[in-house]
């Protein structure tokens, strides 16, 4: 009998489909029967270096099929893996291994430097383990991946995995250090994993029945790394459905080259994140420079950042014939709803999903009353090592209902449509007005000569706060402020027009896409061009 444990519904996927492409990455090329027996291999591996049920593995590396191995391993060896974030300095992954409680850290030989600097200090790790990706920085305190995985058996093998087994995902969000949201398997299943299957399947052996008929069981593409969970998300939802993935393994973003792969591998699908993807790849269509034949894309879809429906359009009027979805998503609630029509941000969300009030009340449709956008059910057990977060952000209402609220304002009309504003730690206040940067930023992103932005409030002794974005213009242009101030004012009240400006090379985002509000706000206070 196998359980909702992630690791057993894997195999169950991979015995139903032996024959099938299941992972892509670089060079690599596994079927479902391959990938199967490769994660009993890593599993092995990780047992045989000592980690017991609820050890912490880290993962420290860019996008490449040894991550996807070393996420299914540790769910069949009943590991945790811990996702690292490749661009954190020293201080930041010594936190992080740290607070994870992290036993062993695999990583690839290009990060052995830092890894270096800092491993006298990670008194907790008890191994190290390098992959090799064509560097030589030397790391003779490491041991090597593939001779590790492959000495061992992959063989299947039983050893009391569960749904109760644990599933971590640490997000760094917009402000302070990294926080671990741990998740039940069976709980982050149903949250996030298995909207691709349709309806939620009735016992654990049913996913083998459930996969995609094989004329649509096509690749998927997933960019975004596998250190962010809209990556691990979308990449668990097509395997679980018996789809391949396809994984982008640059460092770095190339639009030209994720184009070429689409094209390449007949990707039906796309996974990105937001703007910060979904803006260039538009780009890429039109510049002239290459064409591609996508009449193999079927599906584009964005969760875990903000997608504009400017650049949503541009990529509609490149591909006339796709769908362009957008999705919302936290990692405190799994995956909620789906984009629906009639303007910016609005969603159809699962019965799961309610607009709370301050008490914890669900507010009634169609009034205009705002509230927090909240889930319960399937939700996380809370944060690991952190009780005061946990109370806060995954309270029990008066009937004893236990919810997971992680901040993002919202409204609900009266046919069920979420309008979600944004996360509350970054609304600003204006003259006791409240403002929500998402909101301004899509007008902003509507200008033609505006390619990127962010929006923060600033202190002003008139205002207590005044709107100020942080602009990336087109390449030659540079729209003035009465420009952009005129050309907002078709979209959003005049309270929410900003009223300074910072122009920048480039707006800072992490690799996943998502914005970095404490860098925008420096920029903004430090060279902001006023009315």
């Amino acid at each position: 009998m196998s359980s909702y444990n992630l690791g057993d519904l894997i195999q169950l996927v991979a015995a139903a489909n032996p024959d099938r492409l299941a992972v892509v990455g670089g060079g690599t090329r596994y079927t479902f029967d391959e990938f199967d027996k490769r994660t009993n291999q890593v599993a092995q591996m990780l047992i045989g270096l000592g980690c017991e049920p609820d050890s912490k593995v880290a993962v420290y590396a860019w996008n490449r099929v040894e991550w996807a191995e070393l996420l299914f391993g540790s769910f069949k060896a009943r590991v945790i893996p811990i996702n690292v974030n490749y661009r954190y300095v020293a201080h930041e992954l010594e936190y992080l291994f740290d607070n994870s409680d992290s036993e062993v850290v695999v990583f690839e030989r290009g990060f052995a430097p830092v890894i270096d600097e800092i491993r006298s200090k990670l008194t907790k790790v008890r191994e190290f383990v390098v992959i090799e990706d064509g560097t030589d920085h030397p790391a003779p305190w490491a041991k090597d991946y593939d001779e590790l995985v492959n000495e061992k058996s992959d063989a299947a093998f039983t050893n009391g995995r569960t749904g109760d087994d644990l599933y971590f995902l640490y997000t760094g969000g917009t402000t302070g250090m990294p926080k671990g949201v741990m998740w039940r398997h069976e709980d982050i299943f149903f949250a996030a994993l298995s909207t691709a299957l349709g309806a939620p399947i009735a016992s654990p052996e049913e996913i083998s029945q459930r996969s995609l008929p094989v004329e649509f069981a096509l690749p998927s593409l997933i960019i975004a790394p596998l250190m962010h969970g809209a990556a691990q998300w979308g990449m668990c939802n097509m395997l679980f459905a018996g789809g391949p993935i396809v994984l982008y393994t640059g460092h770095g973003f190339d639009a030209h080259e994720i184009w070429s792969i689409t094209e390449r591998e007949k990707c039906m699908g796309i996974t990105l994140v937001g703007d910060a993807m979904g803006r260039p790849l538009a780009d890429a269509l039109v510049d002239g420079k290459q064409t591609w034949d996508l009449s193999c894309v079927f599906r584009i879809g964005s969760g875990g950042g903000v997608f504009s429906p400017a650049v949503q359009q541009a990529l509609k009027d490149a591909l006339p014939h796709i769908m362009v979805m957008d999705s919302y998503g936290a990692s405190e609630t799994g995956a909620g709803g789906m984009s629906a029509e009639g303007g910016a941000r609005r969603f159809t969300v699962s019965p799961e999903l309610q607009v709370l009030d301050e008490n914890l009340v669900p507010i009634p449709p169609g009034s205009e009353q705002i509230g927090q956008l909240a889930r319960t059910g399937h939700i996380p057990l809370g944060y690991y090592k952190d009780k005061e977060k946990t109370a806060k952000t995954f309270p029990t209402d008066a009937n004893g209902q236990r919810w997971s609220v992680p901040g993002d304002s919202a409204s609900v009309d009266a046919e069920g449509i979420v309008t979600l504003l944004g996360r509350g730690s970054q609304c600003i206040n204006t003259g006791g007005e409240k403002v929500y940067p998402e909101e301004v930023e899509e007008a902003l992103k509507e200008h033609p000569g505006v390619y990127d932005a962010l929006v923060v409030g600033v202190p002003d002794e008139r205002w207590g706060e005044r709107v100020v974005a942080v602009v990336q213009p087109r390449e030659g242009q540079k729209p003035t402020l009465e420009d952009l101030s005129t050309h907002c004012r078709n979209f959003i009240a005049g309270y929410k027009v900003p009223r300074a400006i910072t122009y920048v090379d480039q707006v800072k985002r992490s690799p996943s896409g998502k914005a970095d509000y404490r860098w925008a706000k420096e920029a903004a206070t430090a060279g902001a061009a006023e009315v």
